[in-house]
């Protein structure tokens, strides 16, 4: 099992990173919420993976965090429906923190607005999921991973998130305001600051 891949980003696009490592370029499928914090083409890059085997292929998937990968992981095995390709899709619509705090508040209204989850998908999300994530406020509960998001800094996005949502913005443009805001200011920035910078 490939759990990492570090070398060199030699190409992206907001679904897809080209890493190469010791004379191989390996293809790997990228949400967009992972595609907009990569270096440029060039840099060195780590991402956490997981491989799909099937019949006819073999596919590489990667995230930032190994709490991003080890949700991913728990939409494909666990939610009715959602293959690696629609898991893309939820992932790409709404950050961790998102996502995870709208599945333990059980907040079927929020996911069902994100495009292509509808409100069946949304309910399985909640129906399949919501025990397993546990109380915690961040992925930790799910992997306990030290590499995972600090939970003050995925309260601070959501925070962010939800004040701009109280100011008009969809929830899915609220969080993509929020997560450029975050990769101008840093992990430690406030909820004050990130608002400020998704206002400009």
């Amino acid at each position: 099992m490939i759990t990492s891949i570090q070398g060199t980003l030699a190409a992206a696009t907001p679904l897809q990173a080209i890493v190469e490592l010791n004379g191989f370029g390996y293809e790997v499928n990228v949400p967009l919420t992972t595609a907009e914090r990569l270096p440029a083409p060039g840099a060195s890059v780590k991402l956490h993976t997981l491989v799909i085997y099937r019949e006819d292929a073999q596919t590489l998937y990667g995230f930032i965090t190994a709490a991003e990968r080890d949700f991913f992981r728990l939409l494909i095995e666990n939610v009715t429906g959602v293959g690696p390709k629609g898991a893309l899709g939820i992932m790409s619509r709404l950050s961790l923190p998102l996502l995870e705090g709208a599945i333990r508040a059980g907040d079927v209204g929020a996911l069902a607005k994100v495009p292509g989850i509808g409100k069946k998908t949304a309910e399985r999300l909640v129906v399949e999921l919501r025990a397993k994530l546990g109380a915690g406020d961040s992925a930790l509960a799910v992997s306990g991973d030290a590499t995972a998001p600090a939970a003050a800094g995925d309260s601070a996005h959501r925070d962010a998130v939800a004040a701009l949502v109280a100011l008009g913005y969809k929830a899915a443009d609220a969080d993509q305001a929020v997560r450029r805001a975050a990769l101008a200011l840093g992990a430690k920035a406030t909820t004050e600051a990130l608002i400020k910078k998704a206002l400009n």
